[in-house]
């Protein structure tokens, strides 16, 4: 069975309140972390917080909302949607020490895009941040990932065009060539008289400690 694409649209519906920043922000830190993309997570930290608290003073406290995060192409794309189709976000020149006014100026200082899609009873205020990625794959080709990428594509054999594509059937055939990668060293471990299931617990334990690292950096 194919893995879940592992930056597939997250959208997470809540109620416009104060207290309900903290924890989107902290839900889009953990997506991103997981999708190796940790660099891009204070800016949108940033535009969430912006985006929602605009909910919040000029629709309402209260306010049914959805968050929306997803990749397009080599971006990280945001989304806030409301019911309210005529408070739109107005993008003002406020001073860096203003108190008030200075939301989207800041997402527009720090996003690459942004705007505003109209329904006849909501809207969508949308952001866009630029990743860095060179191909619209959603992962930093980290040294991690591009040794992997490596020998997948050495034991993908003629499926190579197609591992570049990107694509659910690319992704899964990526992961089958992966579990063949796996199974491969684990025949070659214990032909050389060592225990595979414990070469499976610490490798697990060293990936979890790499990736509990990269979101407590991120996280200071």
């Amino acid at each position: 069975m194919a893995c879940e694409d592992p930056c597939s649209a997250r959208d997470l519906a809540f109620v416009a309140e104060p207290e309900e920043v903290a924890g989107l922000r902290r839900i889009v830190r953990q997506h991103l972390v997981r999708w190796g993309l940790p660099h891009v997570t204070d800016a949108a930290q940033l535009c969430v917080s912006e985006l929602v608290t605009n909910v919040i003073d000029h629709v309402g406290i209260g306010t049914p909302t959805v968050l929306g995060l997803s990749m397009r192409g080599t971006y990280v794309r945001i989304e806030v949607r409301d019911p309210d189709a005529r408070a739109l976000p107005t993008l003002l020149a406020a001073e860096r020490d203003s108190e008030v006014g200075r939301g989207m100026a800041l997402v527009n200082e720090v996003a690459e895009r942004w705007g505003v899609l109209l329904a006849a009873d909501s809207k969508v205020t949308w952001c866009e941040l630029a990743t860095g990625v060179s191909v619209p794959n959603g992962y930093m080709i980290t040294p991690h990932v591009g040794r992997a990428e490596e020998v997948i594509k050495r034991y993908g054999g003629a499926a190579d065009s197609r591992l570049g594509i990107r694509s659910r059937l690319s992704t899964a055939v990526a992961e089958e060539a992966a579990i063949d990668v796996i199974a491969d060293l684990l025949h070659w471990l214990r032909a050389h008289g060592c225990d595979p299931e414990d070469a499976l617990d610490r490798a697990q334990d060293h990936f979890e400690a790499e990736v509990e690292e990269a979101g407590c950096a991120i996280g200071q």
